[in-house]
């Protein structure tokens, strides 16, 4: 995928750089871990953010004003629309207890901005019978297709995303079903096995797909909720793929459905998947159009396990949580995987939480057009995870809790 410093450089542009300030503020009584920050460069700089080909982020240490510039923090530029300007600032950074930090940003005309290793990816091949498997940046469908002739054009049946923890596939068909993939340790791995591993691939220890969804929402997945049952997206004019931004601190992958009928109404749907540097989480943002999208319900949650399932779900706060093992491939029996699987929704979407005979559902309503959820997931594999469901649940309910009282963020000039 081309960066925008290259799809910009041949743009006219303005020499001087442009300085922010950018204050982020940890409320809570524990220290936090690659906390996501993001700078609306649209916001923050106006008409002067089309002459930006590059960002650097220094770190302060201090809420006071910066002379100098502090270490260099991984960062990165994405242009969100496609339109070769940038829109966002996106970098993570470690906040101690009830601690204020200030960056200094300096965004510039140049070209040379700084090159980091990547802690995130995103990629879409197209399958080859050369077996080359092009990169894609974006591909959409006519819906006459047969869904499975669209989940097999695509290799590895679906755009693939991944953080150093965790990776995740959405499935280029009718389910659009979320399948994740679990590591032993912490790596990029999908662009080697695309989420084929072999056996060989996991005794090297690069991990594979360790959830067989079926008939369930699998984790996360984004469903609609007709006559108390979760349906497919199955007719629509046309659907698609998109591969936003990958690394170095976040990966962004894009889904839409053009004119999905749905419940007798037509609606036009986009979804936002969002992964960052340190996180096994998920950000998903869908976005309704058209005809009964304020009032329709959806629903997404989390599926129950084959092989020893234990659910966690409340009535009223949003968190559904499941722990156990089942056989991802169904042609190798002999490969059991442990998993834990998490959703939570805010109050500003939630309808209720149910549960039927394969998952732990959340209902939901959209907002001004929107709905918006967290996805998590772990693999009993990972050698410093977690070991029983006790721990994992724990685990849910303080990401819970952080996600509610979330780092605050301040930008100046």
């Amino acid at each position: 995928m081309k960066t925008i410093a290259s799809l910009l450089a041949a743009l006219p542009l303005a020499a001087a750089a442009q300085t922010l300030t950018v204050s982020v503020t940890n409320p809570s009584s524990a220290a936090r871990r690659d906390v996501p920050v993001v700078v609306d460069l649209h916001k923050a700089l106006g008409k002067k953010v089309a002459a930006v080909l590059s960002a650097n982020v220094y770190a302060t240490h201090t809420a006071e004003k910066q002379r100098g510039n502090g270490p260099l923090l991984p960062s990165q530029l994405d242009d969100l629309d496609g339109d070769l300007v940038p829109d966002e600032l996106a970098f993570v950074c470690d906040l101690p207890a009830k601690a204020t930090i200030t960056f200094k940003v300096v965004c510039s005309a140049s070209s040379s901005a700084s090159s980091f290793a990547p802690r995130t990816a995103a990629f879409m091949k197209v399958w080859d019978r050369k077996y080359r498997y092009p990169y894609i940046n974006s591909i959409e469908y006519q819906g006459r297709n047969e869904p499975l002739a669209t989940y097999d054009a695509i290799y590895g049946h679906g755009a693939q995303w991944e953080s150093e923890l965790v990776g995740f596939r959405v499935y280029m068909d009718h389910r659009q079903s979320i399948d994740i993939y679990g590591k032993p340790t912490p790596q990029l791995v999908l662009d080697k096995t695309n989420f084929y591993s072999t056996r060989e691939d996991m005794a090297a220890g690069l991990g594979c797909d360790i959830l067989f969804a079926g008939p369930s929402v699998g984790a996360g997945s984004f469903r609609g909720y007709v006559n108390g049952e979760p349906t497919y997206v199955d007719s629509v004019e046309a659907r698609g793929q998109r591969v936003v931004a990958s690394g170095p601190v976040r990966a962004i992958v894009e889904v839409w459905d053009k004119n999905w009928f749905y419940n007798g109404k037509t609606l036009q749907m986009h979804q936002r998947y969002t992964i960052y540097a340190g996180h096994r989480d998920v950000e998903v943002d869908v976005k309704l159009a058209g005809e009964g999208s304020a009032d329709e319900l959806f629903c997404t949650g989390v599926q129950k396990l084959e092989i020893d399932n234990e659910g966690y779900m409340t009535s009223d706060d949003g968190l559904v949580g499941s722990w156990g093992k089942n056989v991802p491939d169904k042609a190798a029996e002999d490969l059991i995987e442990g998993v834990g699987l998490g959703v939570f929704v805010g109050p500003d979407y939630l309808v209720q939480t149910r549960e039927d005979a394969y998952n732990y559902l959340t209902i939901l309503r959209p907002r001004d057009g929107h709905i918006r959820y967290r996805l998590a997931i772990c693999a009993l594999m990972e050698r410093d995870g977690f070991r029983d469901s006790e721990s994992w649940f724990a685990w849910l309910r303080q990401w819970q809790r952080q996600i509610v009282e979330p780092c605050k963020v301040k930008v100046g000039k």
